[in-house]
């Protein structure tokens, strides 16, 4: 695959899709700038070479033209970010941008204003996708969350730069991590799917059965498989839908010898928020009235002897309402385990918004191998799909 260390960047202006949809606050301050901070050696190699970078990037799901979802806002972030300052233009296609495009020297930094304040970037269109390829002489891809989307900027520009495309930094460093953990993994191997529902997690598991060695579920799709398997489960999530295909998956993991961890014990309480009575019981024991929302202390010791003797752990999804500190704890454990695993010499991959937000809330970004930036385009490279922006580069 070519990435940025194929080319050489002087007298020559990348045209980089970054992922800088980054959350805001009222005052439209940037409120987490790690996409931001994700792009930087990718356009700091460009500049070094002595080229010049034009950003483009998508803010908000904006319906036309509105002021709130307008990059302006996050221009000093930007600046701040990568120590140059950076140039903004109210618009992405266009005489406008063209002009700003052409003034642009080496060393340079230009951010368009928002695609989507064009319907065509989401129909993925072929004339507005030429529009941008107009303004750059290098394509270069470093937007792994839009990775999973054939938008115009994402998948159809490529086209239009036949040799001259490339991976940036994080969009390559994202496909190497999951790689490592589907194909290229050091056995034993762990994944870890934890969140609300099995209907969302379908795909990976189906996907990843033939490449792992140990499944730990938890969450709340955890009580689907206790129900599936005759446990009395109260007022927990559940999905009766799903029911025998948590069973089917429970033989099909046992055909290929991949051991499924389920809790075996709960916090539940009585009422969904914090300050509701909570007791700790057997998964398959939760009383009517009562619903599950962390696992307990013996599932974490139990989890914590898996993770210890695995050499590739993939974490997507926390394992209670980590949201609430009283039901944090399954997380905070497994994310010590994980943590330890790591420091051991374990590959570890986390990825998927909750997870990645349980990570940073508990400081354990800084203690796991990678932490991935697209929570649904890591999903689909799990479910083994290929991704569009990536596909259009490799083409």
């Amino acid at each position: 695959m070519q990435t940025l260390n194929d080319f050489n960047f002087e007298n020559k202006k990348a045209l980089i899709r970054v992922d800088f949809n980054v959350p805001l606050n009222s005052d439209f301050m940037v409120t987490d700038a790690t996409r931001i901070e994700a792009a930087k050696t990718t356009i700091i190699k460009v500049l070094e070479d002595g080229g010049s970078a034009i950003l483009m990037s998508h803010l908000g799901r904006p319906k036309g033209v509105e002021d709130q979802f307008s990059l302006r806002h996050i221009v000093d972030k930007v600046t701040e970010a990568i120590g140059v300052k950076v140039q903004f233009i109210n618009d992405c296609v266009g005489e406008k941008a063209i002009q700003a495009a052409k003034n642009l020297q080496p060393g340079q930094v230009l951010l368009l204003e928002n695609l989507r304040f064009y319907n065509e970037e989401k129909k993925g269109d072929n004339n507005f996708a030429e529009q941008l390829s107009k303004l750059g002489d290098i394509y270069v891809n470093d937007a792994f969350g839009t990775a999973h989307r054939a938008h115009a900027s994402t998948a159809i520009i490529a086209e239009f730069f036949p040799e001259n495309k490339c991976f940036g930094n994080l969009l390559a460093t994202e496909i190497e991590s999951i790689n490592k953990v589907l194909t290229n993994s050091e056995k034993p191997v762990t994944a870890i799917l934890g969140g609300a529902k099995v209907s969302s997690k379908i795909g990976v598991i189906e996907n990843i059965l033939d490449k792992v060695d140990h499944i730990i579920i938890g969450g709340g799709m955890t009580f689907t498989f206790v129900k599936a398997l005759g446990g009395k489960i109260g007022n927990s999530l559940v999905e009766d839908d799903k029911i025998s295909l948590a069973l089917d998956i429970l033989a099909l993991a046992k055909a290929k010898n991949v051991e499924i961890h389920l809790p075996v014990d709960a916090i539940i309480a009585d009422d969904f928020n914090n300050n509701a009575t909570t007791q700790e019981v057997n998964t398959s024991e939760i009383p009517d009235g009562w619903m599950g929302l962390d696992s307990g202390s013996k599932t974490a010791e139990k989890f914590a002897k898996v993770i210890a003797k695995s050499k590739t752990i993939l974490w997507n999804g926390p394992l209670g309402v980590f949201e609430m500190e009283n039901f944090s704890k399954g997380t905070i454990a497994l994310g010590n385990a994980i943590a330890e695993a790591t420091a051991n010499g374990a590959f570890s991959l986390v990825g998927g918004g909750d997870s990645v937000a349980a990570v940073k809330q508990f400081g354990f970004a800084d203690k796991v191998s990678y932490v991935s930036t697209g929570g649904g385009a890591m999903l689909e490279m799990l479910e083994g799909k290929t991704l569009p922006g990536i596909e259009a580069i490799l083409k």
